[in-house]
């Protein structure tokens, strides 16, 4: 009986790989799928995200649907909208994206001293807000017959006609006074409102002048011709407590001495 052929032979023996060789056999499938090219569908996707972008930045700077058309001003007392926008110089008629919130706020500040802070905000559609914060005066400083408007930290930012209602006038006579030497003017009418912040409540209710003649020399009038002798900056709190129930204790008297805490005084004279 014949054997078999040379090519049933070969179909038999298992065919032999290089030793070290990985994977499958040559010829053989694993079953993985490898990624395909970008097909039509991706390639519509992409391009509808591209034109909804551009749609979009065309939208925001390019229409003129969101361009300012106005400017809204809050939180002023004394200052006008005229004065405030003129001084924000909001670019009307510009893309509302595009408004520089930043240069605006500083422009406020530097051109309107009374402006103590400000906050500027995009309005969508087509509108911009300031809105404002303006400084309060605590303390008046003389000039002429004008004043200087002094707030609670010690700048002065504006000068008035008239004296605006239940303000202290300041009285800085340091002229000949030493404490010069240690403490200019800008220090004293800072250590004057910190004064005039300490004061009880009913007594800076009632306070007319608050005159520094040296650093360690200070004193409030009073209506009704009263005077407290506060002396330095220094003790506010412990001052205010002695001058509380020194007033309770002596309700007539005309003079307060609190400059010692410690050691309070009250006289009618």
């Amino acid at each position: 009986m014949a054997g078999p052929t040379t090519a049933e032979r070969g179909a038999r023996t298992p065919s032999r790989r290089p030793r070290g060789a990985s994977g499958p056999p040559s010829g053989a499938s694993d079953g993985r799928r490898f990624p395909r090219l970008p097909g039509r569908r991706v390639l519509l996707i992409a391009l509808a995200v591209a034109a909804l972008l551009g749609g979009a930045l065309w939208a925001l700077y390019g229409s003129s649907w969101l361009r300012v058309e106005r400017v809204r001003v809050t939180g002023t007392d004394v200052l006008t909208h005229r004065q405030v926008t003129g001084a924000a110089g909001v670019p009307m008629g510009a893309p509302v994206v595009s408004v520089d919130t930043d240069g605006i706020e500083d422009r406020l500040r530097t051109r309107l001293p009374r402006v103590d802070s400000v906050e500027v905000s995009r309005s969508w559609p087509s509108g911009v807000t300031l809105r404002v914060t303006e400084r309060k005066p605590v303390l008046l400083l003389g000039k002429g017959e004008r004043f200087i408007e002094v707030d609670a930290g010690g700048h002065r930012f504006a000068t008035v006609d008239k004296a605006p209602k239940g303000i202290p006038l300041l009285e800085l006579e340091v002229d000949d006074s030493p404490s010069l030497r240690r403490f200019d003017l800008d220090r004293l009418t800072e250590e004057a409102v910190r004064v005039r912040s300490e004061l009880p409540a009913k007594v800076a209710a009632d306070a007319r002048t608050v005159a520094v003649r040296s650093y360690d020399y200070i004193v409030v009038e009073l209506t009704g011709r009263r005077t407290v002798l506060w002396g330095s900056p220094e003790d506010g709190e412990a001052k205010s407590r002695a001058l509380t129930a020194l007033m309770k204790a002596a309700p007539k008297a005309r003079h307060f001495d609190v400059s010692a805490p410690t050691a309070p005084a009250a006289s009618a004279s």
